[in-house]
């Protein structure tokens, strides 16, 4: 099976490039994503794509690498020797794409790194949010709620990715403030799938928690089909997620999640720098994008980013 996706991807690179090559008056965005099963990943490549349909002056093509970093790297090579204009790479390992990133801005093409940012500098900006700030904010709201006690399950993500580490170190700081509350740790990959197995095992294991601070909504979408299979009331346990997505504002709305810290998807800011870079400005080497809590207080407020 992963052979089969990996070969796909590589077709979707080398259709990427005829379908670049069959119009050359018009400047290419491409997208280097890491993983189209992530819902955050794949509401990313939509926005970017929605923004640069806006332009008949610009085209767009992406691929998806399948949480694979060597096939990452690889369509990175592919988009370099087609020459596009601007790439933004989105990827799952902060150190193993600096190499070819580097290749690339050699080569004349810009790089926007987009949410996970790289070990190394040699690129043309790098768009986020301050993810140890979500964390923080996470672990502020469920440390006031516990009043200082408790046991909180801490959902990280990929674990080579500088967000999970980033929004980890916020959180565990900041909760450290309460000595009273237990901190016990999950690898949920940002996969739905993958933190639904892992709360299978904490259900079977006879573990309970008072709260759980998940590095996305996805794997609280997870989560929630655990306790609901099991039984047990999800509006018992304070949930906050991360990204703020449609799926997570109903559930805030039915009380079956407590909040969720808006994480912007960037696509949009991404391709109003992009046809900056393309007209020859100068632009940040770092863009912030802010965040804030989502709760019932505010939900009704504030859109989610998709």
């Amino acid at each position: 099976m992963l052979l089969i996706r990996q070969l796909m991807a590589v077709f979707m690179v080398m259709l990427s490039g005829a379908a670049i090559s069959a119009d050359a008056n018009k400047a290419v965005i491409a997208f280097a994503q890491d993983d189209l099963q992530n819902d955050f990943r794949k509401a990313q490549v939509a926005e970017v794509r929605d923004a640069v349909a806006k332009y008949p002056e610009l085209s767009f093509t992406f691929t998806d690498a399948g949480g694979q970093t060597a096939l990452l790297v690889n369509q990175i090579e592919q988009f370099i020797a087609q020459k596009v204009s601007v790439l933004v790479v989105g990827t799952n390992d902060a150190n193993a794409v600096v190499p070819v990133v580097s290749k690339a801005q050699k080569a004349g093409v810009r790089v926007i790194i987009l949410d996970r940012g790289i070990a190394g500098k040699d690129y043309t900006t790098f768009i986020n949010s301050n993810n140890i700030k979500i964390g923080a904010v996470g672990a502020a709201y469920i440390g006031e709620k516990l009043k200082g006690k408790g046991v909180v399950l801490l959902f990280e993500g990929l674990q080579k990715a500088d967000v999970t580490q980033l929004r980890s170190k916020g959180f565990l700081d900041e909760i450290a403030k309460h000595p009273g509350i237990k901190v016990i740790k999950r690898t949920g990959n940002y996969l739905r799938k993958d933190a639904l197995t892992e709360m299978e095992t904490l259900v079977a294991e006879g573990v309970r928690v008072d709260a759980i601070f998940s590095e996305s909504d996805s794997m609280l979408s997870g989560v929630r089909m655990v306790l609901d299979k099991h039984k047990i009331d999800a509006r018992s346990i304070i949930m906050i997620g991360c990204d703020y997505t449609s799926e997570a504002r109903e559930a805030i709305r039915l009380g079956t999640q407590t909040g969720s810290v808006l994480f912007p998807l960037g696509g949009t800011r991404s391709v109003e720098v992009a046809r900056a870079i393309i007209a020859g400005k100068t632009v940040p080497k770092h863009i912030s994008i802010p965040v804030k809590l989502i709760t019932k207080e505010n939900v009704e407020q504030v859109p989610p980013i998709f």
